[in-house]
């Protein structure tokens, strides 16, 4: 051996050798719809007993929106264990989103067979959905012009050249009406004919949320660096010239959850991106621009689900040497932001009988907006640390209160009992007593 070969210069050399073919660009690539699908199969094949595939629908051109399920029983909602989803690439040229979520989906299962306790243990106890790309037929596009040539809005939109981001039912409007009226704060109806107004895609992402309880969601886009929460329209539309902060009930935790991203990941959080400036890498929706009928917004207002919006690149196509820096400027981040669905407080809404009731509200105290039951009669309710007044109420059942401070750590696990209206309950029992009568109740 050449002199100065010690042992542990070998071993070193050697771990360096390896650590660069792990994040090396040829383990990146862009990936076209094909490639896609044969990418997030292998991971099935690779992890079969903790993933599943299933596709939501098809795009207007045919091709399916295909979702990877992580879970410890893959197509079983089980009481208690939180929905969790991320959606990558709703505009098809901003294209970093669909293929972090491609290597995250492959991180998942790789750490999961390795025995990584905290991979693990999200896997086991959340039920995982990640969609690479919302919008393939725009991503087509996009591609075909390729990292060098790509424009702005070349492949933004779907194949009819609508953008899927303003393509929601808008909800907004009627909840700032209700705001005035104290009316409805959650589930808000939906118009009539609402389903010829949207694209294929958006319908398809739509009944994906009726069909899955979400408690946490992020939606991955490009063109800045900045963790964007709800609201994106303003409450005054009337204004022009300048932006105006757009707060919902739960501006509190939506900042956590941005600064929970932006920190985590390795420059966002600094502020200084692309040109603009965000302190703490977050921003208001309405605040930085004012966007209408917005899926992250539709979330809050039609389902039990908070979402933010990652703007994660400057270069809405960025080349495929650039993909290893953003995938480890990323990581962290994806991961962290994915552990902040199991805080706050959960639990079942059952009656006396010990039966779970679905659709039930569930109220905190100071906070004007209400989530509800699943069909299980499990709930969850994302909040800071701090002491609550949390009430369960449904149609025909006496509503059930509890007091419960929540921590830092996991979300706290709080049983709601609610009883049927018109129980005959017994009459208070009369106890003889030498000196006084004494009433107590049973």
């Amino acid at each position: 051996m050449q002199q100065g070969w010690t042992f542990p210069w070998l071993c070193a050399l050697l771990l360096g050798l390896m650590m660069g073919l792990l994040v090396s660009g040829s383990e990146f690539k862009h990936h076209r719809y094909e490639d896609m699908v044969r990418a997030l199969f292998a991971v099935q094949s690779e992890c079969p007993y903790i993933t599943r595939i299933y596709s939501i629908g098809r795009s207007v051109e045919g091709r399916h929106l295909y979702v990877l399920e992580f879970s410890d029983n893959p197509g079983i909602h089980e009481a208690l264990e939180p929905e969790f989803k991320y959606v990558g690439n709703m505009h098809g040229n901003e294209v970093l989103g669909r293929e972090l979520l491609i290597k995250f989906s492959q991180f998942l299962c790789e750490e999961y067979r390795a025995g990584n306790q905290r991979i693990t243990r999200l896997i086991y106890d959340t039920r995982i959905h990640i969609l690479p790309s919302m919008n393939p037929d725009g991503y087509e596009v996009a591609a075909r012009q390729g990292p060098e040539f790509n424009g702005y809005l070349v492949g933004r939109g779907n194949a009819r050249e609508i953008d899927l981001n303003r393509n929601f039912p808008d909800l907004n409007a009627l909840m700032y009406y209700y705001e005035k009226t104290n009316g409805r704060n959650h589930h808000l109806p939906l118009p009539d004919n609402w389903e010829q107004q949207v694209e294929p895609e958006t319908l398809a992402v739509i009944k994906w949320m009726q069909n899955y309880n979400f408690v946490l969601s992020a939606n991955l886009h490009g063109g800045a660096v900045v963790a964007n929460y709800p609201f994106d329209k303003s409450r005054d539309p009337r204004i022009r010239g300048r932006t105006t902060y757009a707060a919902t009930a739960d501006d509190k935790i939506f900042r956590k959850l941005a600064r929970t991203y932006s920190y985590a990941h390795s420059w966002m959080h600094k502020g200084w991106n692309c040109g603009d400036f965000f302190d703490e890498g977050i921003t208001n929706g309405a605040s930085w621009y004012s966007l209408s009928k917005g899926m992250q917004d539709f979330n809050y207002l039609y389902t039990n689900c908070f979402e933010i919006t990652l703007e994660l690149s400057c270069d809405k196509f960025p080349p495929a040497s650039a993909l290893p820096r953003e995938w480890l400027g990323n990581r962290e981040a994806l991961v962290s932001y994915l552990e902040q669905v199991h805080h706050g407080i959960k639990g079942m809404v059952y009656d006396e009988n010990n039966n779970p009731i679905s659709k039930a509200e569930i109220s905190v105290a100071g906070i004007n907006h209400d989530v509800t039951s699943g069909v299980d009669g499990d709930y969850f309710r994302l909040l800071l640390p701090g002491t609550y007044t949390v009430t369960a109420s449904a149609p025909g059942y006496l509503p059930s209160t509890s007091t419960v401070t929540v921590g830092p750590a996991e979300a706290i696990q709080v049983g709601l009992c609610v009883k049927a209206l018109g129980e005959r309950r017994p009459p208070p029992r009369q106890i003889s007593h030498p000196s006084a009568p004494i009433t107590t109740k049973m």
